[in-house]
């Protein structure tokens, strides 16, 4: 793989070739909290007031990873996982996105 653009696939093969023994040892249910653990860290690095955008990159690089791992455990092709998302919405296949929906975690001014 070069420094340059790379694809998805490019990404979720070499984190296999790489680490893909270790975490196929480990199994899905140990990996699977290894990735909560890296989604905890990028939540707490995007709570900062003043976010450092290396280690934003850093955790984001870091939970997509962990993402592409389970993947490959679980025998899934993240490009083909993601190809659902290439039309827009999968509910309403719009984009931007029409479906209105409320959720509760939306930002909130702080107290």
């Amino acid at each position: 793989m070069s420094d340059g653009d790379f694809s998805v696939r490019e990404f979720q093969r070499m984190i296999e070739a790489t680490y893909g023994e270790k975490d196929r040892s480990r199994g899905l249910g140990g990996t699977f909290m290894w990735f909560t653990e890296e989604v905890g860290e990028l939540a707490r690095a995007l709570k900062k007031g003043t976010p450092d955008r290396k280690n934003l990159e850093e955790e984001f690089s870091d939970v997509f990873a962990w993402l592409c791992t389970l993947a490959s455990i679980a025998d899934i092709d993240m490009t083909e996982a993601c190809r659902r998302y290439m039309k827009g919405c999968p509910r309403c296949a719009a984009a931007p996105c029409r479906c209105g929906e409320k959720t509760r975690f939306a930002e909130r001014p702080e107290a």
